[in-house]
C-alpha cells in the first residue's frame, strides 16, 4: 500500500540559497524538495512538496494532507513560535507530524526556544541543515515498518 507524505515549508524557506547563508547554508528549495523525493524512490511513497509563506495556506495544506497522507513533514519557520492556529489544525488532522528545523533553534535567540508546535508533533528535529527532512521521512517510514528492521509502530 502506497503512503503519503507531505513536505510542507512555511514562510522565507523560498529564499533558502540565498537567505542567511551562514545559518540556513546555499541549499535551495527546490535541492531539498528533490534529495527528499530522491531518498523515497525505493518506497511505496506519494512524496508532495509544497511552501507558503501565508499561516492559513498552511492550514489549507494540513487540511487537505487528510485525504491523502499518511505523516507529515513540516518547517513551520517562524509560526512555530507563534501559531496556535497551526498547532489546533496539527491536532484536528490526526496525521502524526514531524516537525523540522534547518538550525538548531535551542542554540539560537532566546525566543526561539519555544515551539508552540512540538506538543502535538510526532517529534521535532532541528540543527541537521537539510539532513533533517531527510531524517523526518525516514522516522516515517521505520513507524510504517518500511525501513529497517524496527517493529513498525501502530498509527
Amino acid at each position: 500500500m502506497t503512503k503519503g507524505i507531505l513536505l510542507l515549508h512555511g514562510p522565507n524557506l523560498n529564499l533558502l540559497g540565498t537567505r542567511q547563508p551562514e545559518i540556513y547554508d546555499r541549499i535551495t528549495l527546490a535541492d531539498i524538495d528533490a534529495a527528499a523525493q530522491e531518498h523515497v524512490t525505493a518506497y511505496p511513497i506519494d512524496l508532495r512538496a509544497t511552501q507558503s509563506n501565508h499561516e492559513g495556506a498552511l492550514i489549507d495544506s494540513l487540511h487537505e494532507a487528510r485525504d491523502w497522507a499518511h505523516g507529515v513533514v513540516f518547517n513551520p519557520g517562524a509560526y512555530t513560535h507563534t501559531s496556535l492556529a497551526l498547532r489546533d489544525a496539527i491536532v484536528a488532522i490526526e496525521i502524526p507530524v514531524i516537525e523540522v528545523h534547518l538550525s538548531n533553534v535551542h542554540g539560537r535567540e532566546a525566543f526561539r526556544h519555544k515551539s508552540l508546535l512540538a506538543g502535538v508533533c510526532l517529534g521535532q528535529i532541528a540543527g541537521f541543515g537539510w539532513q533533517g527532512y531527510i531524517l523526518a521521512v525516514d522516522a516515517l517510514l521505520r513507524r510504517w515498518g518500511l525501513l529497517g528492521d524496527a517493529a513498525a509502530i501502530p498509527n
